[in-house]
């Protein structure tokens, strides 16, 4: 059975559902007509509309009580009908979620000015309410989401409402115009920090806007609250055709605002008016790719999506690095650079000379800063003509979900099996001055992507055939000034079903055993093999480089002063003291990690990466 108070703090990204008003106007109700009334006299109707919702990936799905309350209903003549109407609703809402999504119990505004505004007390308004959460509450709601309120002192009214009468979860919702504030000129910081105080488990935005100003909006709610967010915007702005206004975003349009949304810290995307089954699918095959939860993977795929999955094959049975990795076995990376041109003859030797050094794998870096050789191609020549396995680095920024699944089906194909998935950092301004960096999905989502290729389907369920049986790495960023996520990022990343990961270069071993100490849960390691990465230094300017321009590299002082006082002898006695240092951290290394990856294209090159390979021979 759903748990919408256990969704709502369990820090998992949820689908809500779309417009309950558009779909029910599409099938020929006009708007003069009670929509409320039509739990009583159309139940089949509305409930075809939730089915529709769940059927496209949402896993909270709201009541069609949106007016429902007294003074609402009373236009109609129906205020008398207030309980039965809400309870109507939310039995309809709960036989179409049969424990595939969590009910929410909708209370939109009163449609009247409270005081000292207007003639209505507060008491009068939580009243008023208090009618409408009785019979959501007879109904069986698992919550309630109070919505498109523009007066925070309503709000909260509507709030008391539901505490005064049980403590189910409460999602707070606030409309706001196109500068970002509401009706009554409240703030989305206000309104979030009076969400938190009353003690609502969520608060939000939704209705009036698009995603746009909806994702601006949540973002500045994230600065003042620690409470989950919601962002359920409109379909855009209406358009006037003819005498209708009609909503036109795209479902794309409306999938591409759910992943900034959800970075900016919402943990409910669904959409309000305009929006359809086909935008909520969207949004919610995005929501698939960037976090692993079983739910939004059954309900994006389809019939037939459990006949499709296979058993993955064995770790050990992958790769060579996949054996050593099953069977604990140390192992010894080298990791190289694509040339710029399409003439690999060189490159090759190098990776023969580094193999010979005691290479087991050649990981193949990614620079997307500048063109070079596709690291996928290198990846496959590798694999044919050097005796250690590629490791091939791949980074989501700038493609494509399909483009990325397009890609990793070519790897596959071509018998490389060892790939290290990557976020992948912002380019530089050279040499491309007007370039802008995309994130279609990060690393956490493609490495749910490859999992799910590891059982043989795609992101939508569809067959691929037999399961690739790739071994997954990810990064670790040990050197963060912001530990608390990335250590959230690591775990969402082992969660996702990866085998290894891979430090950020290493010139502190004593930080490094401290962090991993620490990244299991209260302690216990990270619970995945961790491959630290050693980058021999070349010169002092080298050295500084990275200490001052690199973000996350920790490279102590004393390295700084040892490398100074190298230089002052010369340029060769700094190259000599550079794969003296990583010697040595190699060394201190060798018996806390799974295995060390010696850079060869940085600072001295290839020959201080074999120097430093042949030294942990000898270790």
């Amino acid at each position: 059975m759903a748990d919408l108070r256990e969704m709502l703090s369990g820090g998992r990204v949820h689908v809500m559902d779309g417009a309950m008003g558009t779909m029910l106007y599409a099938r020929g109700v006009f708007f003069n007509v009670c929509y409320d009334e039509l739990n009583a006299t159309h139940p089949d109707l509305v409930e075809d509309v939730h089915e529709q919702y769940i059927r496209a990936g949402a896993d909270i799905i709201e009541t069609n009580t949106f007016g429902a309350n007294p003074v609402k209903l009373s236009s109609h003549g129906l205020d008398a009908r207030t309980e039965e109407l809400n309870e109507r609703a939310a039995a309809i809402a709960v036989r179409a979620a049969s424990g595939r999504a969590a009910v929410a119990g909708a209370v939109g505004p009163l449609g009247i000015r409270l005081e000292p505004l207007g003639p209505t007390s507060l008491e009068e308004a939580r009243d008023y309410f208090g009618r409408q959460v009785d019979g959501l509450l007879a109904g069986g709601v698992d919550g309630f989401i109070l919505e498109t309120f523009s007066d925070l002192v309503e709000l909260e009214q509507a709030f008391r409402a539901v505490r005064s009468r049980c403590d189910f979860p409460v999602i707070a919702q606030v409309t706001v115009g196109e500068d970002g504030v509401t009706a009554y000129g409240t703030t989305v910081e206000q309104a979030a920090r009076a969400a938190e105080a009353w003690g609502a488990e969520a608060v939000g935005l939704n209705c009036s806007v698009g995603p746009a100003v909806i994702l601006e909006g949540l973002e500045a709610m994230a600065q003042v609250t620690r409470l989950p967010l919601a962002a359920v915007p409109n379909a855009g702005l209406p358009r006037a055709i003819g005498d209708r206004k009609i909503y036109v975003t795209e479902p794309e349009y409306m999938a591409q605002y759910a992943r900034p949304a959800i970075d900016a810290g919402a943990r409910i995307v669904g959409g309000c008016c305009g929006t359809t089954p086909e935008h909520i699918r969207g949004i919610a095959e995005v929501v698939a790719t960037i976090q692993p939860q079983s739910t939004s993977v059954r309900v994006i795929r389809s019939v037939g999506e459990s006949s499709a999955r296979k058993t993955p094959p064995p770790l050990a049975s992958r790769s060579e690095l996949g054996r050593r990795l099953a069977a604990g076995e140390f192992v010894t990376m080298a990791r190289v650079l694509p040339p710029r041109g399409w003439d690999t003859a060189r490159m090759l030797d190098d990776c023969g000379a580094l193999a010979q050094a005691g290479a087991d794998v050649i990981g193949i870096h990614e620079d997307r800063r500048t063109a070079r050789l596709s690291v996928l191609a290198l990846a496959g020549l590798i694999a044919r003509s050097c005796p250690a396995e590629p490791l091939a680095h791949y980074t989501c920024r700038d493609r494509t979900l399909f483009g990325m699944i397009s890609d990793l089906l070519g790897t596959a194909a071509s018998g490389v099996r060892n790939v290290l998935l990557l976020t992948g950092d912002p380019p530089g301004a050279a040499p491309y001055s007007d370039f802008r960096s995309v994130v279609d999905v990060d690393s956490i989502g493609l490495t749910n992507v490859v999992t799910a290729m590891n059982s043989g389907v795609d992101p939508s369920g569809n067959d691929i055939g037999p399961p690739p049986g790739f071994v997954v790495g990810v990064a670790l960023r040990q050197g963060t000034r912001d530990p608390a996520r990335e250590l959230g990022r690591f775990h969402w990343k082992v969660d996702a079903g990866a085998h290894f990961a891979v430090t950020q270069p290493v010139f502190d071993a004593d930080h490094l055993v401290e962090f991993l100490a620490g990244v299991g849960n209260g302690g216990g390691g990270p619970g995945i093999p961790v491959v630290a990465a050693i980058q021999p230094l070349g010169s002092l300017r080298h050295a500084d480089f990275l200490k001052n321009e690199v973000p996350g590299v920790v490279l102590p002082d004393r390295v700084l002063e040892r490398m100074r006082r190298a230089e002052s002898r010369s340029a060769d006695h700094a190259a000599a003291e550079g794969i003296a240092i990583a010697r040595e951290t190699a060394a201190a290394l060798a018996g806390e990690v799974a295995g060390l990856e010696v850079a060869a294209h940085r600072g001295p090159g290839l020959g201080a990466a074999v120097a430093v390979l042949e030294g942990l021979a000898v270790v």
